[in-house]
């Protein structure tokens, strides 16, 4: 399923934008356009037509605090709002949002629904060999959710592996990038369709241990006080002795490198400026950490060169 919103006016989703969306979904699109990219005319950049429309659509991917629905049934968070400051420099006054599921991003960018996909998605080898990425907007370390007084002593995927020989089950979200850790690892992982479903099964006691990233555990923590659960420190991943450095970015169809290159323009002027950067994303309780200091590039992260 998936809801749009116009996210520049904070427009909770009425009743016939989300029949539109559960349109968009059951679709399957042929690339012309019709279910939401612009498609430039003879002539014309990506980036004209879209300043033409004066919109864009931006896939996201339902993840707090990258992007989510309020109360208030509103899209907001990190990547909503680095979305909403760049497009809007580049003369795009308006970002619809479509929230979507996490397999059906990069599907549904190549076939057309929209025009970019903003989820805070890692740059993996796999992935740049089906659409192109922007510089790195995020940087990524890992923790784990464990279950209140964490019985299994577990803070990093060594000490799953070790556990995993006492009773420990992990769960991960389908398409993260812990999933894929736990697979190199050889641990056999529950995967799960959202950070809710994985929290669930940890409170639910179907799970002891869920892995993301730090940031998204413990805003889900901090916003469920209540829970029987608790945040480990957040680790960087090491699979056979090499530590797994990573970092998220927007991602374009292959075809829209002139679009992408602007869009590289402004960030780089956000990224480089720590004041900049927490100016936009540190209401989300993003921090220096997650800002990208140039250490790997993303060019260096599709070659799988990190890590």
């Amino acid at each position: 399923m998936m809801t749009m919103t116009s996210t520049r006016r904070r427009v909770a989703i009425p009743a016939a934008a989300a029949a539109l969306a559960l349109g968009l979904a059951a679709c399957g699109g042929d690339g012309d356009g019709e279910d939401g990219a612009v498609e430039p005319s003879e002539g014309q950049s990506k980036l004209e037509a879209l300043q033409e429309a004066g919109t864009i659509t931006v896939a996201f991917a339902g993840e707090a605090p990258y992007s989510f629905q309020n109360d208030d049934n509103e899209l907001v968070g990190a990547s909503v709002a680095l979305q909403e400051r760049i497009w809007g420099e580049l003369g795009i006054d308006t970002v619809e949002g479509v929230e979507s599921q996490w397999d059906q991003l990069i599907p549904g960018l190549n076939a057309g629904h929209f025009d970019v996909v903003a989820a805070g998605m890692s740059i993996l080898p796999e992935r740049c060999e089906q659409a192109i990425f922007s510089d790195p907007e995020f940087q990524y370390t890992t923790a784990l959710m464990v279950q209140e007084g964490n019985p299994f002593d577990v803070h990093d995927m060594q000490d799953v592996v070790e556990a995993q020989d006492e009773g420990l089950r992990m769960a991960a979200m389908s398409g993260a990038i812990e999933a894929t850790y736990a697979d190199d690892l050889g641990i056999d992982a529950t995967e799960v369709g959202s950070p809710q479903d994985g929290m669930d099964q940890v409170t639910g006691g179907r799970a002891d241990v869920f892995a993301l990233t730090g940031i998204s555990l413990n805003w889900m923590k901090d916003n469920n006080p209540d829970a029987p659960v608790e945040v480990t420190d957040t680790f960087v991943a090491v699979v056979d002795g090499v530590e797994q450095f990573g970092a998220g970015g927007t991602v374009f169809r292959p075809e829209d490198t002139e679009l992408r290159d602007a869009y590289n323009e402004k960030l780089a002027e956000i990224v480089s400026s720590e004041e900049e950067y927490l100016s936009v994303v540190g209401e989300w309780g993003f921090t220096e950490g997650e800002r990208p200091t140039g250490d790997f590039t993303t060019e260096q992260l599709c070659a799988g060169d990190i890590g």
